[in-house]
């Protein structure tokens, strides 16, 4: 079961960093490759379901598993806990970023009744573009810990 957990856990924070990347270079790409057209057009695509509906189930279970993982293996050892819980603070810091930074953004974006100016579409579609790619980071770096945890946890006798 521990076992299950801590792979799910990884399976799912892998699953989140590649639709990151995958929203970098496809969907920030055609957002601002035609602006303002380009924004209404994703504004219209994006109705029934957006990047957000997949990630608002996909970040809080990848938490919610490193979580369990971390309570599993906590007595395993001191490296094992560190690995875990510094995965889990990552994942954690990729959604407060979201939160903090992306949502006010997407809202101008995509959920506006009227579309802003086309400058300020710009600006906002690059620095959205620019800082999903430090996310994703974020992501990649607790992944990294989820992996060590793992060969941690194979490694101990």
């Amino acid at each position: 079961m521990r076992k299950i957990v801590l792979y799910a856990s990884i399976a799912f924070a892998s699953g989140v960093l590649f639709v990151n990347i995958y929203n970098s270079i496809v969907n920030a790409v055609d957002w601002e490759s035609n602006i303002p057209e380009s924004i209404t057009a994703a504004k219209n695509f994006f109705k029934p379901a957006n990047p957000g509906t997949y990630f608002q189930i996909f970040s809080p279970a990848t938490q919610l598993l490193t979580l369990l993982a971390l309570v599993f293996y906590w007595k395993k050892g001191p490296s094992i806990r560190l690995f875990l819980g510094l995965a889990l603070i990552f994942y954690i810091a990729a959604d407060l970023l979201t939160f903090i930074y992306f949502h006010p953004r997407n809202d101008i974006l995509f959920l506006s009744e009227q579309l802003a100016d086309t400058a300020t579409l710009k600006k906002l579609a690059s620095e959205w573009s620019s800082m999903n790619w430090v996310r994703s980071f974020i992501v990649f770096v607790g992944l990294i810990f989820s992996f060590l945890s793992l060969d941690k946890i194979f490694s101990v006798k």
